[in-house]
């Protein structure tokens, strides 16, 4: 009957010289790379260039001076004319038998017609010129306006013929106690045909 076939390790010194052999082989190989390596460029042989810079004498000629450029010639000053001309025109000559109409000279002291005026010019010129009162009725209430009055002048004697309000106050009250008392003024006679009056009705009273 054969035996079973059994492993069996190979000895120690096998397995040192193998180890070694590969050792061996790769240090030959580095050795044999280093001496592949090229040599050193000598650049003690190569050429060196010469560059020689020379500089130009400057010339004694002297520089010419440089072209006059002609400026242009200024525009012409316009022409100013005058404010004022003188005229020429002779006067209209006279005819022989020509009348001269002789220049009237203005009246002095001519009175001139009464006409409406305002209460500034006509205050002058009134003789009695009571002011209006101010209703009891009105004040208790409050009531205040501003209106305009006309009063129309008899101009022989002065005296009012006629006083209308020309604005309303704002309150029958109060245009009634203006008219009223505008009718009793008197103005001087032929001075005075109609007169403009505002009045103005406040809690302190009348006003004009």
């Amino acid at each position: 009957m054969a035996k079973p076939l059994l492993y069996k390790a190979p000895p120690r010194w096998q397995i040192w010289a193998f180890l070694g052999g590969a050792l061996l082989i790769h240090g030959i190989a580095v050795v044999a790379a280093i001496k592949r390596e090229a040599p050193p460029v000598d650049l003690s042989q190569i050429p060196t260039a010469e560059v020689i810079a020379t500089l130009e004498q400057p010339s004694d000629e002297p520089t010419p001076p440089p072209e006059d450029i002609p400026l242009p010639e200024p525009p012409p000053m316009p022409e100013v004319q005058p404010e004022f001309h003188e005229e020429t025109t002779p006067p209209p000559k006279r005819q022989p038998n020509q009348k001269i109409a002789p220049v009237k000279a203005p009246q002095v002291g001519t009175p001139k017609p009464p006409g409406m005026l305002s209460i500034t010019g006509a205050r002058a010129l009134a003789i009695n010129s009571p002011r209006p009162e101010y209703p009891y009725e009105a004040r208790s209430r409050h009531i205040t306006g501003s209106g305009v009055c006309v009063v129309t002048v008899d101009t022989s004697s002065g005296a009012v013929t006629d006083a209308t309000m020309a604005q309303s106050i704002g309150n029958p009250i109060l245009d009634n106690s203006a008219t009223n008392a505008f009718r009793r003024w008197r103005f001087k006679p032929g001075t005075v045909s109609k007169v403009k009056i505002p009045i103005t009705f406040t809690m302190t009273g009348a006003s004009y």
